[in-house]
């Protein structure tokens, strides 16, 4: 951020000159202030992009103007003090501190602390401008207080680029876009962004998919193949449904997020990566800990920031908000010219519980749009069961003349269930009463593709 302007608060005038100086030449703009009541009416005249405070002034503390700075404005601040303790550090970086300089200090690490502090106002405002438009951006829209606590967290996250974050949240909750917007607020964001859907690669090739192999490691290995850890050097790696990895690769996963470090299958040295691990489940991993399914060490280093996304039925209030989001996308997607959604199609949206959360609503939106031939979306464009229709006692299965293929009516049931869950295998189970080892075998043994 070139001409940038910062404030710089310190009652040691020499010191203040000497770093004022530094920043003028660099091109930005220096408001210097000796004590607190001089910072304050330079802020109320202009608002900073960085600011330099001083822990101990003539006047108070620094930290009384670090949270005014916190709290209205987009502003990055760097406490200095000569008393630097751990506790001190650590209060100030809970009021809303981007980090501390302890004095005396080089104009080196000055430097290096201004421009990482640029950045993340930079990120700040990102979020701003994205909030403004689209409440943080695509499928991840709402104004309420459950929606604003994760929109919040994730900002105050992003920028810390090396904190692995656990996603947890039922299917169609939007992890998926939680964990791009985490991307892309990330000094990372010009990095790659690689998705893995573990439930999606089966178990014999899943190491293989993850670490890469070496020519000759297997029958098939042909060439070397860089996997896709390999792949997410610099940036973010996605693993999507992590609760569905089997407890060998959960063990190789582990020793590459401690040691940033693994080998390829049938490789004999060790591979270093800089990859920021972002997981998502669905899954009570903490529940699968107990039960054993599931590394307890791994759970406890993948969670380092948690971040839990509630479902749609516990935040209604943001479904108008997101039924008129997807209404202009579909809008400009097909073609269409929707502007309304009539009072009582939208009543029927909201008492709808959505057990599919918010990908159920896209979807029905999007198929709303499409039927449209007008202006408005009406009732009748909805689905059965969001009119509440069909939702009375389900039909008894009878024994016909000929008997039933018990095995032929399984296989219809998982593909069904399939077809609801939008192939997640987890969900699938779930609707089925099934274990995610009994979905897998099942799945298995007809060869149904999930």
């Amino acid at each position: 951020m070139a001409e940038a302007r910062i404030l710089v608060v310190d009652d040691d005038e020499l010191l203040r000159t000497l770093i004022s100086e530094r920043l003028e030449r660099q091109g930005h703009e220096v408001m210097a202030a000796g004590n607190l009541a001089e910072a304050r009416a330079l802020v109320a005249q202009a608002v900073p992009d960085v600011a330099l405070l001083d822990v101990k002034l003539p006047d108070g503390e620094g930290t009384e103007l670090l949270r005014t700075l916190a709290e209205e404005t987009e502003a990055a601040v760097v406490m200095m003090t000569a008393h630097a303790t751990v506790q001190s550090a650590v209060a100030a970086l809970k009021l809303g501190a981007r980090d501390y300089l302890e004095k005396p200090f080089s104009l080196d690490r000055l430097d290096s602390r201004v421009a990482a502090a640029l950045e993340v106002t930079a990120l700040r405002r990102e979020v701003r401008a994205l909030r403004e438009r689209h409440g943080f951006g695509s499928d991840i829209v709402g104004s309420s207080e459950a929606m604003q606590r994760v929109l919040d967290l994730v900002e105050r996250i992003a920028p810390a680029d090396s904190a692995n974050v656990l996603i947890q949240g039922e299917t169609g909750t939007g992890k998926g876009v939680v964990s791009h917007l985490i991307h892309r607020l990330s000094p990372r964001a010009d990095g790659p962004f690689v998705n893995v859907t573990c439930s999606a690669l089966a178990e014999t090739i899943m190491e293989s998919e993850l670490f890469g192999h070496e020519k000759g490691a297997f029958t098939d290995a042909k060439t070397t193949k860089r996997g896709l850890v390999e792949l997410a050097d610099g940036g973010t790696l996605f693993l999507d449904e992590i609760g569905e990895l089997s407890t060998r690769i959960q063990g190789k996963l582990l020793r590459f997020i401690e040691e940033k470090a693994f080998r390829r299958v049938g490789g004999t040295r060790d591979l270093k990566v800089d990859a920021r691990l972002v997981a998502a489940t669905n899954r009570d991993l903490a529940a699968d800990v107990e039960s054993g399914d599931f590394r307890a060490d791994l759970y406890y280093r993948l969670r380092v920031v948690p971040i839990v996304i509630p479902p749609l039925r516990e935040r209604p209030e943001d479904i108008p908000e997101l039924a008129k989001y997807f209404v202009e996308t579909f809008n400009a997607e097909f073609g269409k010219r929707v502007t309304r959604i009539a009072p009582a199609t939208m009543d029927l949206l909201r008492r709808f519980p959505w057990p599919g959360n918010v990908r159920e609503l896209r979807n029905v939106i999007e198929r709303s749009v499409l039927l449209s031939a007008g202006r408005m979306l009406t009732p009748d464009m909805l689905p059965p069961e969001v009119r509440g229709e069909g939702t009375g006692p389900r039909p008894r299965l009878e024994l016909g003349p000929e008997g039933m293929d018990i095995e032929e009516l399984e296989r219809q049931l998982l593909e069904e269930a399939l077809r609801r869950a939008g192939g997640n295998r987890t969900e699938a189970g779930r609707l089925l009463g099934l274990s995610r080892h009994q979905i897998r075998n099942r799945l298995n043994k007809y060869g149904v593709d999930g």
